[in-house]
């Protein structure tokens, strides 16, 4: 076992200090200090060059050196299938402002995108990932049902100013209502194709999505309409997201605001007059309570909107952005390369493959995620794994025995992300009063 120091993103849209932010906690419990005058958005945990983990007994040496020093470390499944590296990367994130409105692309986007533009786009690898929330958990993500999306059309004039009159139509018609009842929309799923078991390197039930995109059928008036709101002149939406904002102050005098309006006033005030305004009412709102998870394959539209969650991906750091941010927004290239599926994402809430502990499965290869939690008197062993993890105390205090070594190490303190190798059998004993609560992401 390896105890690590990992390094944190400092981005705008993250919480202040330690007072509210979770990933300012876990710094400080590790016991390095904390700014409180700035925002902690991240914590990361792997081997990603914008983000290495260090060991904490040498902090000059990287968990990437010490892996290509020691490959096996990783276990034979892995580096046939993924060579040698670690597969995935793990974040716990404080938001609180929205994040960007963005999608991950997928392998062969990746790789073409990373050929042409490596300055912006550093990795050739996809990015699925998954979300595991920590607190109340809001997000946009995925396309609204048909039937939402031609309410919001009929509700919000500013939008249909923006898209235009023909397109407008082609979503409120009830042709193109009849046209998505074929069995696409509203089954629960954005991840395409019917998840499979694998069975390739790894033999605990991880399913598989083919992630591509689609613009046939129903999907053609959905692309055509976003695409036509993303790539509306500038000047015309801030207008058009000004007078709706004026028209919701005004309205709110007389009535309570829904949801979705409530939502747009809150990104107007935190990206006054933002495409990412409008276009959140193409997206479903999902909010997740804390140990409940989604999953987001390749080219899925998303933006997390606040609360705090720990979140699972491939190894990369792939982000292809087009509104609600002040960074590089590449819309072409979100807009064509979206999966123009309709319906409600998949929510997770942990299968009891153990005794204290929820297992998150996913359909992607590289990972799965396991919360644990323990009460004083109460342990638990996780089963001998094909491949790497990485485990994060995030309360209390924890003893570890992996056998068949029977090494122990005592974590004194809270707040430790620990680094297991292949293959022992690992048995969690909280330690002292308070609940341990561990976050274990096996490979």
């Amino acid at each position: 076992m390896l105890r690590l120091k990992c390094p944190t993103q400092n981005y705008a849209w993250g919480r202040l200090g330690r007072t509210s932010s979770e990933v300012a906690k876990l710094v400080e419990g590790a016991g390095y200090e904390v700014d409180d005058s700035q925002p902690y958005a991240e914590l990361w945990m792997g081997t990603h060059p914008s983000g290495h983990a260090a060991l904490a007994s040498k902090e000059h040496l990287t968990l990437a050196d010490w892996l290509e020093d020691h490959p096996e470390a990783l276990g034979q499944q892995v580096l046939q299938h993924f060579g040698a590296g670690l597969p995935f990367l793990l974040k716990v994130l404080s938001c609180e402002k929205a994040l960007s409105i963005q999608s991950h692309p997928d392998k062969k986007l990746a790789q073409r995108l990373h050929a042409e533009r490596p300055e912006v786009y550093k990795d050739d690898n996809h990015k699925p990932e998954m979300v595991v929330a920590l607190s109340p958990f809001t997000a946009l993500c995925g396309f609204v049902p048909q039937a939402e999306l031609a309410a919001a059309f009929s509700s919000v004039p500013e939008l249909c100013a923006c898209v235009g009159r023909d397109l407008t139509t082609a979503i409120t018609s009830p042709t193109a209502a009849a046209s998505t009842s074929n069995g696409r929309e509203g089954n629960g799923h954005l991840a395409n194709g019917h998840p499979e078991a694998s069975n390739g390197a790894h033999a605990n039930g991880r399913v598989k999505s083919n992630g591509h995109s689609s613009d046939s059928g129903a999907s053609a008036p959905l692309k055509a309409a976003f695409t036509a709101l993303m790539t509306c002149d500038g000047s015309k939406v801030e207008e058009q997201v000004e007078r709706m904002a004026e028209r919701l102050r005004q309205d709110s005098k007389s009535r309570a605001l829904s949801v979705r309006e409530a939502l747009a006033m809150r990104l107007q005030f935190q990206y006054p007059g933002d495409v990412g305004v409008l276009a959140s009412f193409f997206l479903n709102l999902i909010d997740l309570t804390p140990g409940q998870a989604m999953y987001l394959a390749a080219n899925v539209p998303h933006a997390y909107i606040a609360g705090e969650a720990v979140e699972c991906m491939a190894t990369s750091d792939n982000v292809v952005r087009a509104g609600l941010t002040p960074k590089l927004r590449d819309t072409q290239v979100l807009c064509d390369s979206l999966t123009y599926e309709q319906g409600l994402p998949e929510i997770l809430s942990g299968a009891g493959d153990a005794e204290h502990t929820a297992v998150y499965r996913p359909p992607f290869e590289e990972f799965e995620v396991a919360l644990t939690t323990l009460q004083p008197g109460q342990s638990c062993s996780q089963p001998a794994s094909q491949g790497p993890q990485m485990c994060l105390v995030q309360h209390g205090a924890l003893q570890m025995v992996a056998e068949p070594s029977l090494m122990e190490d005592h974590l004194e303190t809270s707040y430790h992300v620990h680094w297991d190798l292949a293959g022992p059998l690992l048995t969690l004993i909280p330690r002292g009063s308070p609940a341990a609560r561990d976050l274990f992401i096996p490979e």
